[in-house]
């Protein structure tokens, strides 16, 4: 596919080259195993050059005024809004996500590039009083300099873009590594828009490479100073002690275990609805998918037989099919993995209400109840399509399964009273949390973000002032101070 083949580049110092790596990473269509397209990865000389091609380009955009740097923003959403049939058939071809999934990134991707252009105009100071006499205090919110930009495969446009955006609008420069099952959506693709959006060259550099070839390189790098993670918590883990020794700011979004609560005077039809989506949009490879769905035993019966019946009906299938709900997995490894977690967990006591099955990357659904309270998989992200479904007698009791993770990213409590819903998400430890709704939400000006091992920081709105800026204070002495000697 010529579209594929002509990104197909590292993206460094506004020029397309290709890496200098002894090998290819290779681009595959997840759900036929076309070849899409082949990378020769970046080296450690190359992360450098594009960390000092973003450094030499950087203070001169800091500089430029604000409606300038809006004005490449919007530009950027023109683009994107033109070019939405072809970006969509690409989400689907590389990524396995179907024409929902599609539709639902692109979507969002459109919505967080309007913000970041309004983010251009809110980088604002202060003026702060004084005990000392004559002395004014401003304090100036001023870029960070050059952030990394680390990306993950699920939704790879729109997580890029999310940090890109933002730190761009803000006065930064940018290196951003996509992943590598997704390094065209998530990489060169978002180089092109902005290339074409009119970005001066060396303000947004894309990499596409591996650590089996450039090691840490990309966080140990002097230049960046905040480095912006998506992906598992292991691998986050990782990034955060890197940082950490370096003295670098993280902002990691990670993984999650998200529970969505059924009380027992919930609309039982649309919890079901809601658990379904939640559970089963992009087949689960969602970090704020509900993992565990825990149903009051009141209507657990009801709930169930319904909830059953309509996931067993979800069309598995071809993702360029709109009638298709279920795609691919997004790669062979990721199938296999979830096949067996589903067949040892059946084997170790759980009841698979359905059983789902492999067929290449393809992964039919499962449901599975009955797990024993020590079964692993009650604790881990699950990143594929399988529900564990919980029963539970009372709202404590909910509070209790609910809390019991690692992770603290999403939530939803379904109830007819509104604010006993709030009561019960008030009370459990989770970084977002939804009243009679999904678990999967994402929007431009809400805080994003999660605790425990969920991640550290938050995105959106204001929040992006406190990721990809830092504030300087510079005081004026109008009069003349007093000296002790």
């Amino acid at each position: 596919m010529s579209f594929f083949t002509d990104l197909a580049h590292q993206y460094i110092d506004g020029e397309w080259r290709p890496g200098k790596g002894s090998w290819d990473i290779v681009d595959f269509n997840p759900f036929d195993g076309t070849k899409l397209a082949a990378i020769t990865v970046a080296t450690a000389d190359e992360v450098d050059q594009a960390y000092r091609a973003a450094e030499s380009a950087q203070q001169a955009w800091a500089d430029t005024n604000p409606y300038a740097r809006r004005a490449v923003l919007e530009k950027a959403l023109r683009i994107v809004e033109e070019r939405e049939g072809e970006i969509g058939d690409a989400i689907v071809a590389e990524l396995g996500g179907t024409r929902v999934k599609a539709a639902f990134e692109l979507y969002l991707a459109k919505e967080f590039l309007r913000e970041a252009a309004g983010l251009a105009m809110r980088s604002t100071g202060q003026i702060l009083p004084s005990p000392t006499e004559g002395k004014e205090n401003r304090v100036y919110r001023v870029p960070v300099g050059v952030v990394g930009v680390i990306s993950p495969f699920n939704f790879p446009f729109l997580l890029s873009l999310k940090s890109v955006a933002p730190a761009l609008a803000l006065g930064n420069a940018v290196v951003l590594k996509p992943h590598q099952n997704t390094p065209v959506c998530g990489g060169t693709l978002v180089a092109k828009v902005f290339e074409d959006a009119g970005l001066p060259a060396g303000l947004l550099n894309v990499v596409v490479t591996d650590i089996a070839e450039i090691g840490d390189a990309l966080l140990e790098h002097p230049v960046p100073q905040v480095i912006s993670f998506t992906g598992s918590d292991r691998t986050g883990r990782h990034v955060a002690t890197v940082c950490a020794a370096l003295l670098k700011r993280s902002v990691l979004e990670l993984g999650g275990n998200s529970a969505l609560i059924v009380l027992d005077d919930a609309d039982v039809d649309y919890a079901v609805d809601a658990a379904v989506f939640s559970r089963y949009v992009h087949q689960g490879q969602v970090c704020m998918a509900a993992n565990r769905i825990l149903v009051d035993r009141a209507v657990e019966e009801e709930f169930t037989g319904k909830f059953v019946a309509k996931v067993a009906s979800l069309p598995v299938g071809d993702p360029a099919d709109p009638a298709t709900l279920i795609g691919p997995l997004i790669n062979a490894t990721q199938a296999e993995a979830i096949s067996t977690l589903v067949d040892r967990t059946v084997e170790a006591g759980a009841t698979a209400l359905l059983h789902g099955r492999a067929d290449g990357n393809l992964v039919s659904p499962s449901v599975l109840t009955g797990l024993p309270a020590d079964s692993p998989v009650l604790s881990q992200e699950i990143f594929g399509p399988v529900a564990l479904l919980i029963p539970f007698d009372g709202e404590d009791e909910a509070v209790r399964i609910a809390n019991d993770t690692p992770y603290g990213l999403s939530g939803a409590v379904h109830t007819s009273d509104i604010e006993r819903g709030v009561r019960v998400g008030r009370r459990i430890r989770t970084g977002m949390i939804h009243i009679n709704d999904g678990t999967i939400h994402d929007e431009p000006v809400v805080p994003f973000g999660g605790e425990k091992n969920s991640g550290l920081g938050r995105l959106n709105g204001d929040a992006m002032l406190e990721a990809f800026t830092t504030q300087k204070w510079i005081s004026v002495q109008h009069g003349r101070s007093r000296f002790p000697f």
